[in-house]
C-alpha cells in the first residue's frame, strides 16, 4: 500500500467511526428537551433523532392518534429496541377522549403514560387563593375520572411535579387513590421552585415512581428571590450518582428519562406577595432553608436568549449529548 492510499484509508476510516452512531444509552429522552428551539412536530422524526443520538427510549407525545401512525411508530420503535412512554392530558371532561389516548399509547408501544395538571407555574399562574383552589379541585376530579381507565386498561399513569404539587400535595393524591395505575413522573428539578429540598422530593416519591424527567440544577441570588436553571448532568447542584441510585433502589422497573430544557434562568420570585398567595400555610422555615441552600451552591448559570437562532439549536443538541454521554460514563447508565 501507497502512502498516500494508506492515507487514504485512515482518512475514511476516521471518517466512518465519526459518523458511527454512539453506544446505547439506557437513558431516553423526553420531547420537552427540545421544546426551545426544535420543538419536533413528528413523533417518528423524533425517535429517529434520539435513536441517532443512541438514547435507550424516548418520552413523547403522539403526533398522531390513528393506528396506522402508532403502528408505524412502534415498529420503528422496536426495530431500534427503545423503550416508549407517552405524554397524554388529564380528562377535563371527555372520559372518551382520554381513553383514546390511553389506546394509542398501547398501540405505539407503550407501557406507561406521564401525564401534567398544570401547565405553567402553581405562583405564576394564579392570582388568587381561590383559582389556586379551584385548580386544585378540578385536578383532583381529572385523576378520578382518569384512574379507572388506566386501570381498565391496565395502564400506569405517571402524575408529574409540575411545579403545581408540594410533596404533602402529591402524597396526598397518591393516598386518596392508592391504585397501582396511578403513581409519579418524579422531576428532579421542579419542586425547588416551591421551596422543597430536591433529595426530600426524589426520597418521597421514588417509592411511586412510574416514569422520571432527570435534570441537574442551577441556582443563584437574584432581588425577589432566585434564579432556577437546567443544567447540563454533572455541571449543577444535584447528587446525580444518588438520584439515580435512589430511584432504582425504590422501583428497579423505573426507567430514567432525560429532561434537559435549554433556556434562560427562571426567575422564582419567592420573596414577593404574589407568589406566596397559594401557600398560605406554608411555615417560613421552607423559605430560609432554600434561600440557603442557594447561597451554598449559586454559580454563574448559562443565558441563552441572545444566541442566534442556529447557535441555539445546536446548543439545544449538544446538552442532550452531553448528558446522555454523561449518562453513559458516570451514571451507569
Amino acid at each position: 500500500m501507497t502512502r498516500r492510499s494508506f492515507l487514504a484509508a485512515g482518512a475514511a476510516a476516521t471518517a466512518h467511526l465519526a459518523m458511527a452512531a454512539p453506544p446505547r444509552s439506557r437513558m431516553g429522552i423526553a420531547s420537552t428537551c427540545y421544546m426551545t428551539v426544535w420543538r419536533p412536530k413528528d413523533s417518528i422524526e423524533f425517535l429517529e433523532h434520539c435513536d441517532s443520538l443512541g438514547a435507550g427510549g424516548v418520552q413523547t407525545f403522539l403526533s398522531s392518534l390513528e393506528p396506522e401512525y402508532c403502528r408505524k411508530f412502534r415498529a420503528r420503535a422496536e426495530q431500534a429496541q427503545m423503550y416508549v412512554e407517552v405524554m397524554v392530558p388529564l380528562p377535563k371532561g371527555d372520559i372518551a377522549g382520554f381513553e383514546k389516548y390511553i389506546v394509542a399509547a398501547k398501540e405505539a408501544g407503550a407501557d406507561r403514560v406521564r401525564a401534567g395538571a398544570l401547565s405553567g407555574r402553581r405562583y405564576e399562574t394564579f392570582d388568587t387563593i381561590e383559582a389556586w383552589k379551584k385548580f386544585v379541585d378540578d385536578a383532583h376530579a381529572a385523576v378520578e375520572r382518569a384512574v379507572p381507565i388506566l386501570e381498565r386498561h391496565k395502564m400506569p399513569m405517571a402524575l408529574e411535579n409540575h411545579k403545581d404539587w408540594t410533596i404533602g400535595d402529591m402524597l396526598g393524591i397518591l393516598k386518596s387513590y392508592s391504585s397501582e395505575y396511578l403513581g409519579v413522573c418524579i422531576d428532579t428539578g421542579n419542586n425547588i421552585s416551591l421551596l422543597d429540598d430536591p433529595m426530600e422530593v426524589v426520597r418521597a416519591f421514588a417509592p411511586y415512581a412510574v416514569a422520571t424527567h432527570v435534570k441537574d440544577m442551577g441556582v443563584a441570588e437574584y432581588p425577589d428571590g432566585f434564579l432556577l436553571s437546567e443544567m447540563p448532568l454533572g455541571d449543577g447542584m444535584l447528587d446525580m450518582k444518588e438520584v439515580v441510585r435512589t430511584i432504582q433502589s425504590a422501583r428497579p422497573s423505573t426507567r430514567i428519562t432525560l429532561e434537559m430544557i435549554t433556556r434562560d434562568p427562571l426567575k422564582v420570585p419567592c420573596l414577593t406577595d404574589k407568589y406566596w398567595l397559594t401557600f398560605p400555610d406554608r411555615p417560613g422555615k421552607y423559605l430560609a432553608d432554600t434561600l440557603a441552600m442557594v447561597r451554598k451552591h449559586q454559580q454563574k448559570l448559562p443565558t441563552f436568549d441572545g444566541l442566534d437562532k442556529a447557535m441555539q439549536a445546536r446548543l439545544e443538541d449538544d446538552n442532550v449529548k452531553h448528558c446522555l454521554n454523561y449518562a453513559r460514563n458516570s451514571l451507569g447508565l
